[in-house]
């Protein structure tokens, strides 16, 4: 096929190139001579051949005539699979053939994501009836899978394959009209990007589904507007779509697509697959290709995939009549700025979380314990022991509170907050952390972010915003310095415990199930839990040496006891950290992270 293709251009480009017309013959003074006749605008023209040139002109044209018929046959070759519709016009921005083989070039080597075998399995498959709708947030290879399904095409396929590009000022009747000619001249394959860009798609999806997948044509639906899905999986599509979830990229993944093994790279850019993500810390980089590289960016990442997503959605979803309880924030013109609050809330007090936990191994006195104890003499610091952990912590909570009510009109209820985290979870951006509580535990609401970088960048500007504030007054920037780095690793540590946490929880067959596990004095940061009546308890340290300290919980009888009496015995206690895996005298096992998450 490509090479149908590759020859038609060859073709097109040497006809150009030689001269037009036929050759004729005059009788001129009793002699017949040669001229070129060709037709120019409509009127018949000719020239006179001159002895030198006749041998060449008179061949130029029998080879033009000889590419002509090749041409001819090549394309109707092509025509009847379907590459060729010369004579048919759109009224959207539709692509195939030669146009569609020149698209899909770009990422013939690039690595495809797990889900893509997904997509495969429906454009391939023989059922009828149905949609496959790949959606998620902005950077995460929507389109990217899309062009990559066209490139993985038998000739047969690709010959009957269209790619439309929808743009906002389409309309699902000129989408109609333009389906029913691809459908009349042969094509089945139907690929349509950013569909949910116009207004009409959500109240009128059932077309794809009801009418042409009906006819047996694969439709793919793709678009950044995820949370249109949503509402369309709902209401027009329901029970009539195949789905593909795009947010969420595992570690394996981000380290298989992007080349990374490194937990901490993970945690800082993790969550979208750009390019420029490999070098966020060159300025030349531009800053618009860059998702989480500083506070300014992850702004306008949330701002343009998910604000601009929820209320694009919304608007086009039954008139905007799905607004609810966030009507009162969007006439007020602060539905971006409530969505961007809510988000920096939640990261926010992740922060906080960590400095507050109840176990010394996770506060602020253990990071002054580790400081002092530093074996680098330039890392070893009580600058801590002179910090009133208490005002931190409060300080930190008085700039939230601060935070979450400048700017705002009006006042975020608690209908607002729990509407929007409906819709962030709907996006894949979120979800309930699971824990279980011993009797004597206070259960507590947890939240697991997909896109670590987000979380990451947020939490830096956070503890950066400290650097100025009283409760630091008395260190040298220096000594600032220090303090913030140290906190961010105790960050980072935290971090490494709900990505593992997450990704497990993702992971696990049916027959398990993943949560932690909290006691008054005591924690499990992860437990597996086996339906026959087993469990496995885990603790995940974001350090690569073996402390005694690590293992505390998984060595402590009251903590085995409780868990073995509420979920079966405890088949494997293991220590995941950052360095090497082995196996302790005790039975403890230690895995490295990097391994586990890609064993996963």
């Amino acid at each position: 096929m490509k090479k149908q293709l590759d020859r038609i251009e060859e073709l097109e480009s040497l006809i150009a190139k030689l001269p037009q017309g036929n050759i004729t013959y005059k009788t001129i003074h009793g002699k017949k001579q040669p001229y070129l006749q060709w037709t120019e605008k409509g009127k018949t023209k000719s020239k006179y051949i001159k002895i030198s040139e006749r041998e060449t002109v008179i061949e130029q044209v029998s080879l033009r005539r000889a590419l002509q018929e090749e041409l001819k046959t090549l394309k109707a070759e092509t025509a009847s699979l379907g590459l060729e519709v010369t004579s048919v016009s759109f009224e959207t921005n539709v692509v195939i053939g030669r146009d569609l083989y020149a698209m899909i070039e770009g990422v013939r080597d690039w690595e495809k994501r797990d889900c893509f075998e997904q997509l495969q399995k429906y454009v391939n498959g023989s059922g009828y009836g149905r949609v496959c709708l790949v959606y998620g947030l902005r950077r995460t290879g929507k389109t990217t899978m899309l062009l990559q399904a066209l490139n993985e095409m038998s000739e047969e396929q690709f010959g009957k394959a269209a790619y439309i590009k929808a743009r906002s000022s389409d309309t699902m009747g000129a989408m109609n009209r333009d389906l029913k000619k691809l459908q009349e001249c042969g094509y089945k394959y139907i690929f349509v990007d950013e569909v949910t860009l116009m207004p009409d798609f959500i109240d009128s999806a059932a077309l794809f589904s009801d009418i042409y997948a009906a006819m047996g044509m694969k439709i793919v639906l793709s678009g950044t507007d995820s949370l249109g899905f949503w509402f369309a999986l709902r209401q027009e599509l329901y029970d009539r779509a195949v789905t593909i979830h795009t947010t969420f990229i595992p570690y394996r993944e981000h380290s298989r697509i992007l080349g990374i093994d490194s937990i901490d790279e993970y945690i800082r850019y993790g969550g979208t697959l750009r390019a420029g993500e490999l070098a966020f810390d060159d300025d030349d980089v531009n800053a618009e290709d860059a998702s989480f590289r500083d506070d300014e960016t992850t702004r306008r990442y949330i701002d343009t995939a998910i604000c601009e997503n929820i209320q694009h959605s919304l608007n086009c979803c039954k008139d905007g009549s799905y607004y609810r309880h966030l009507q009162s924030l969007r006439d007020a013109g602060e539905l971006t700025n409530a969505i961007n609050r809510i988000i920096e809330d939640m990261t926010h007090r992740f922060v906080l979380r960590t400095f507050t936990r109840s176990f010394k191994s996770h506060d602020l006195g253990s990071t002054a314990q580790l400081m002092r104890k530093e074996t680098d003499p330039m890392r070893r610091s009580d600058i801590l022991d002179r910090i009133n952990t208490e005002d931190v912590t409060n300080r930190l909570m008085e700039l939230l509170d601060i935070r979450n009510q400048e700017n705002l009109s009006i006042g975020i209820t608690k209908a607002h907050i729990a509407e929007i985290k409906e819709y962030l979870m709907a996006l894949d951006l979120i979800i309930e952390s699971p824990v279980e509580t011993s009797v004597d535990a206070e259960p507590f609401e947890g939240i697991l972010f997909a896109q670590p970088g987000m979380l990451y960048c947020q939490a830096q500007a956070l503890v950066h915003s400290l650097r100025n504030d009283p409760v630091f007054a008395e260190l040298s920037e220096a000594e600032k310095d220090m303090v913030c780095e140290r906190i961010l690793e105790e960050v980072r540590g935290r971090m490494m415990e709900e990505i593992v946490l997450l990704e497990t929880t993702k992971a696990i067959d049916k027959n398990r199930r993943v949560f932690k596990m909290n006691f008054a004095a005591a924690e499990f940061d992860m437990v597996i839990y086996d339906k026959t009546n087993s469990c496995e308890c885990y603790e995940i340290k974001h350090s690569d040496q073996i402390v005694a300290q690590q293992m505390q919980y998984l060595t402590d009888e009251e903590c085995l006891k409780a868990t073995e009496w509420r979920f079966g015995p405890i088949k494997k206690r293991c220590v995941i950290y950052r360095g090497s895996d082995t196996v302790l005298d005790n039975g403890i096992v230690y895995s490295n992270v990097e391994n586990y998450l890609k064993a996963l």
